[in-house]
């Protein structure tokens, strides 16, 4: 879309859940999941209308303070001198809320293009441009940046703002989510770490996200070396002591695991035969979510009345 153009009513977003850090690219790693919330954003005379299916049904109370309603106002306002329309927004969710799965990036990347799309002069904002709003609002890069572009990403932070580049993944990568009920705030597994580590650990753990880039990428079979953890997780443990002893189990196992960004998810990566058979171990207190891996980010498209977002 050039800027000047008609832009579309109503737009249609799905962006996926991610899983940062991935073990030791602590704050620079992160992967795209094939669960998603689709989110269709219209624009309208005024006031704002909120319809949420899913998870985080009781978000839709919060009007002009809704994550997505707010990044949107934010966007818009960055882009030019359109004035702030009437919003219809309308969220089937399915990416656990607060559970490290990324849902506040995947509301944050949905509002942002849903605002670039449906702004006259939306075209102006670069994709540079939305990943620096992204990590501005989210606060780090290592969620937005597979939400944006899929796959694996690297992200890291510059003097002139945040930048990513995107891998694809092997074949043989196949991620499995172990959801707990209970939910944790990222602010309160962030606040457990400490402001020093060990150099030899900080060595131990630069050495592992180098390998853990060869093997996502092309070496799978290292995966159980390469996502081995010293900064964070042990450290985090007592926030989610489940969710580090289910680490721990399915490592000994020889599965490789880890703490799903803050967690309390835990992130394993098996074959599609040992599912089964590790859901039986775990317990019934987990969700198991078998997914892949989501190769293009998120998509934005404009919709008519005769394709509205749905439920299923």
């Amino acid at each position: 879309m050039r800027a000047g153009r008609p832009a579309p009513a109503t737009v249609h977003v799905r962006v996926p859940a991610t899983s940062a850090n991935l073990g030791p690219g602590f704050d620079a790693l992160g992967l795209a999941l094939t669960l998603y919330d689709d989110v269709e954003v219209g624009l309208a005379d005024s006031g704002v209308w909120i319809d949420v299916t899913g998870e985080g049904e009781e978000t839709a109370k919060r009007g002009e303070q809704h994550l997505i309603v707010k990044t949107f106002r934010d966007t818009y306002a960055a882009i030019g001198s359109a004035p702030d329309p009437g919003l219809r927004v309308r969220c089937v969710n399915r990416i656990p809320h607060a559970r490290g799965l990324g849902s506040s990036s995947a509301a944050t990347v949905a509002g942002i293009l849903a605002a670039r799309a449906l702004h006259p002069e939306g075209a102006s904002l670069t994709d540079a441009d939305v990943l620096a709003l992204a990590t501005r609002i989210e606060g780090h890069p290592d969620n937005v940046a597979p939400c944006l572009a899929g796959g694996l990403t690297i992200a890291w932070e510059t003097t002139a703002g945040p930048r990513m580049t995107r891998l694809d993944v092997a074949p043989g990568v196949r991620p499995v989510a172990f959801v707990p009920e209970h939910r944790l705030a990222t602010e309160r597994a962030r606040g457990l770490l400490p402001d020093v580590v060990p150099h030899a650990d900080a060595a131990a753990n630069a050495g592992r996200a180098a390998l853990l880039i060869a093997a996502l990428t092309a070496r799978p079979e290292l995966l159980l070396d390469a996502t081995e953890d010293r900064l964070h997780q042990a450290y985090r443990a007592p926030a989610m002591p489940e969710s580090v002893a289910l680490v721990d189990r399915l490592r000994a196992a020889g599965v490789p695991a880890v703490v799903s960004g803050a967690g309390p998810t835990v992130l394993a990566f098996v074959s599609a035969g040992e599912v089964d058979s590790i859901g039986s171990e775990v317990g019934t207190s987990w969700h198991i979510h078998p997914l892949n891996v989501d190769p293009h980010g998120a998509c934005v498209q404009p919709i008519g009345q005769e394709t509205r977002v749905s439920g299923e």
